[in-house]
């Protein structure tokens, strides 16, 4: 009797677990969109779920329309001259603009995963993403940057890398930096 008990509790801890590992990122990523659908209904003060969203993707693309019109292009060389006079605010404002940048913007930073050669003495290899190629303006020659994202972090490390131990990746930049950013866990093989 007490086998048998071990064994369908052994047989229900794993259900539990298995079904654990299923509903939580389904749970969790519902869980965030709904806040923040609510959370941009109620910046907005609408009682219909969705509408904020709606709304703010319509501000959004409306300030990018207006952005990139010849009108508005001095009016925001103006604020960021302006911005960039303040020690603090001009800091967090430029670093976040190329963080933001370098994900969506023209000048796409993280387009080319690669791997390079960390330690050559026991071979470890690490993965990043090349983001200058041309090291001149530090007087450093055959040589690219790599940024290194920490896995489940919003951080990581750049490395001054001999351009020879630099292999690009046949992969793309998107499956590199979730294989990266989830510590290898999400492999472009899963879904």
């Amino acid at each position: 009797m007490s086998f048998r008990f071990k064994r369908i509790s052994a047989s229900l801890f794993g259900y539990f677990v298995k079904g654990l590992f299923l509903l939580a990122p389904v749970y969790i990523t519902g869980y965030i969109i709904f806040n923040l659908l609510n959370s941009l209904d109620q910046e907005f003060y609408f009682y219909f779920r969705g509408t904020g969203l709606v709304i703010m993707v319509a501000i959004i693309m409306i300030v990018g329309f207006l952005g990139s019109t010849f009108i508005s292009l001095p009016l925001i060389q103006i604020l960021e001259d302006g911005v960039s006079k303040l020690p603090l605010v001009g800091l967090i404002y430029f670093s976040l603009k190329d963080l933001i940048g370098a994900f969506v913007g023209d000048k796409k930073k993280f387009n080319q995963p690669v791997k390079f050669i960390l330690n050559k003495e026991n071979g470890i290899q690490k993965l990043g993403f090349i983001t200058q190629t041309d090291l001149g303006f530090l007087d450093i020659q055959d040589a690219v940057l790599v940024y290194c994202p920490h896995s489940y972090a919003f951080s990581g490390e750049i490395f001054v890398v001999p351009s020879a131990n630099v292999t690009l990746l046949n992969i793309p930049a998107s499956d590199a930096m979730k294989m990266i950013v989830s510590g290898g866990v999400s492999l472009s093989s899963t879904p």
